[in-house]
């Protein structure tokens, strides 16, 4: 690491902390010719495929507009923000582990509805109905028959946030 005041090249690090969240390292470092000190940031750099679009077109994915579809299908749903954040993680999980340079957007859209179908049946409905391009009653009755034969038993699904916070309330 180069001194930001000198230009030196060896710098030696005094002291390192890992940030709160796990995704940082803090590191500080005095350099051997001038003795100045400094601070650097240490982040892991994962490349996440590109994103190829219906249309063609390609760009870089973005997990702001992953989180952003997440948020409208969920809208005004009972599903707590932790289990929304695990779920856009689990997306971002399934890109990289593809291995693939370039993902379509389709796939993408596909592992959406994998983790709404986990988390909240009618956020699940409500992407599915933009994704797919509903256009009929019939479009939605089909969807929603389809979810209610996949279903698992009552005992397997997760609970919604109002469920969790009155098994809270009990526990107390």
């Amino acid at each position: 690491m180069h001194c930001p005041f000198c230009q030196h090249t060896d710098t030696r690090v005094i002291d390192s902390r890992v940030s709160e969240d796990g995704a940082t390292i803090r590191r500080r470092r005095g350099c051997e010719a001038c003795g100045e000190r400094f601070s650097t940031l240490e982040t892991i750099e994962l490349k996440l495929p590109v994103i190829i679009k219906n249309d063609g077109g390609r760009e870089a994915f973005d997990a702001r507009k992953l989180r952003t579809s997440f948020d409208r299908a969920l809208q005004k749903r009972p599903v707590a923000e932790e289990r929304i954040e695990a779920a856009v993680r689990a997306v971002v999980h399934q890109l990289r582990m593809c291995g693939e340079r370039e993902v379509p957007s389709i796939r993408v859209g596909e592992f959406v509805m994998n983790e709404l179908r986990k988390l909240d049946h009618v956020g699940y409905v409500r992407f599915a109905s933009v994704y797919r391009s509903f256009e009929e009653l019939a479009d939605f009755r089909d969807e929603i028959e389809k979810l209610e034969r996949d279903l698992p038993p009552a005992e397997e699904q997760l609970p919604l946030l109002a469920e969790e916070a009155g098994a809270r309330a009990k526990a107390r």
